[in-house]
């Protein structure tokens, strides 16, 4: 996670219901009062500031919030919310920065937030709703029944992308051991990884606009977006070579910059990520499937790799090739070649199965 998304993340908490700021907005909106308040001070937000007054050792309090939004102009909160800084300023942001917005507290609002970088909140008198702008994002603070029902539907989709994935997982192993994966398995590996990831970031922020009330549907969000990203990396450092143009990382970046329609589209997904023909015939280096070898260290995964740079030599190698890689020894060695002779076996039950 991002230093921004980290950010973003601290303003949802602030705002979440239970938290004295989400309390003062609840009083405001049941007094019918629309209202603007920046939440953060400093020189930046000075600069823009005209009339009104300051407060001096003015500590937050939901109903001093309220009271002072009564006024016409804007209240001004400390960075960390806990004092009240500033009431019944008018704000003058630059006319140039760029807004969509119609309402003049909302437009107010956006280019406050972009100037300042400093979060703002603006509340509709009309809709009875309040809105915080950080940056170039804006997001509508949600009913806390409404939103509990929306994670919960989006937790039931999150199961059955999860189920597809794990499905996809299990497909590429088989193929793999059997030396007949293609590009195309690898893709639907990718992109299924990509959406459980996206999904669950969206439920996350949910839970967290939540508050503690979010703390179950975070439980549930763990347990299945649990390895996802592990998975995603792993397979993508098992393809992506690294004499191509594009890395594993540089992989990770573009699949995460796809709209949700190109990830959709498997050829999109492919080139994004440095990956040839879909029906190509390829072969992993073989991180994915050593990461599920008990008490395997990674520098001894990376030495394997490294030696065989082929998970089918790997594969059939006998005791004392596997005995050969430096840091292995006769005892891990062994390990290993019970660890693929198991796979190799479960493969010969499944090679009917696969297409």
């Amino acid at each position: 996670m991002s230093p921004e998304q980290l950010t973003q993340r601290a303003v949802y908490e602030r705002l979440a219901p239970g938290t004295p700021l989400r309390s003062g907005l609840e009083r405001i909106i049941q007094q019918g009062n629309g209202a603007l308040i920046v939440l953060g001070g400093g020189g930046a937000v000075d600069a823009i500031c005209t009339g009104g007054f300051e407060l001096a050792d003015s500590n937050f309090s939901p109903a001093r919030l309220a009271e002072l939004a009564k006024m016409d102009g804007a209240v001004v909160l400390s960075d960390d919310c806990s004092r009240i800084l500033r009431a019944n300023v008018h704000l003058v942001p630059s006319a140039a920065i760029r807004t969509d917005e119609t309402g003049a507290r909302h437009r107010t609002a956006e280019r406050v937030a972009v100037q300042t970088d400093k979060p703002v909140v603006a509340v509709s008198e009309d809709r009875r709703a309040a809105t915080v702008f950080f940056g170039q994002t804006s997001h509508e603070l949600e009913n806390p029944t409404e939103l509990v029902a929306k994670a919960n539907q989006s937790l039931q989709t999150l199961e059955r992308f999860r189920r597809r994935l794990d499905d996809a997982l299990e497909r590429l192993t088989r193929m793999e051991v059997s030396d007949v994966a293609n590009n195309r398995a690898v893709v639907t590996v990718v992109q299924r990884a990509e959406l459980v990831r996206r999904l669950g970031a969206e439920i996350d922020r949910d839970a967290v606009n939540l508050g503690a009330s979010g703390e179950i549907i975070r439980l549930q969000l763990a347990d299945l977006v649990q390895g996802v990203e592990t998975q995603r990396s792993l397979t993508l450092r098992d393809y992506v070579r690294p004499a191509r143009t594009t890395t594993a990382r540089s992989a990770l970046d573009a699949l995460g910059a796809l709209a949700v329609a190109e990830l959709n589209d498997p050829s999109r997904v492919a080139a994004a990520v440095g990956l040839d023909d879909l029906d190509d015939h390829v072969r992993p280096l073989g991180y994915r499937l050593l990461a599920s070898v008990p008490r395997l260290p990674e520098n001894v995964r990376n030495a394997l790799t490294g030696h065989f740079k082929d998970f089918q030599k790997m594969l059939l190698a006998d005791v004392a090739e596997l005995d050969d890689v430096e840091g292995i020894g006769t005892q891990r060695a062994v390990q290993l070649r019970h660890f693929f002779d198991r796979l190799l076996d479960a493969t010969r039950a499944w090679a009917p199965e696969i297409a």
